[in-house]
């Protein structure tokens, strides 16, 4: 369960060239499977992890809104990429460039998802840190409850302005 007790820091874990974080969860986002690296760039153990809402790495610098994206991405049967902020057990934070894809049984029907996460660039670690901050205080700006929809929304006008899909967008940068 995560400790809402954690204080985010100012260190960053970085993630070498080689590393990749590999997870899956089930289809209400718990954890069933961690690698090392997860663990290592989590803080937290095998047995703490799996069972727990994938969540509990959760950064609140990062926005309500990208992981609804993320959710309805993936509940249309899609992959989705995305830079995300994430914090560790003691408080630091690390970025992560993941790909989330759902997985499927031999039937064709989502079981659960899984995530593969590599060192982002740095470039677009500046870019959508940025984008994350206006996103942030477009939830702020109009409440908890609808958050969420405030700053997908701002998103998706900023992509319409560019004249980019967020795919696109999110593999340019």
């Amino acid at each position: 369960m995560k400790d809402k007790t954690i204080t985010p820091t100012q260190h960053e874990l970085v993630m070498r060239e080689n590393d990749f974080i590999v997870s899956k969860t089930d289809l209400k986002g718990r954890i069933t499977y961690g690698n090392q690296i997860f663990m290592q760039f989590s803080g937290y153990s095998e047995e703490e992890l799996l069972g727990t809402q994938h969540n509990i790495v959760r950064h609140p610098d990062m926005p309500r809104g990208v992981f609804k994206f993320l959710w309805d991405t993936l509940q249309a049967g899609q992959e989705c990429f995305a830079y995300v902020k994430n914090m560790s057990r003691d408080g630091s934070f690390y970025w992560v460039f993941a790909n989330v894809t759902p997985s499927l049984d031999e039937n064709g029907q989502v079981e659960g998802y899984f995530s593969v996460r590599r060192k982002p660039r740095a470039q677009a670690v500046e870019v959508v840190s940025g984008l994350y901050r206006l996103m942030l205080e477009e939830e702020r700006r109009v409440g908890s409850r609808d958050a969420c929809a405030a700053s997908l929304a701002l998103l998706t006008g900023l992509l319409a302005e560019k004249g980019v899909s967020y795919e696109a967008f999110i593999l340019s940068i």
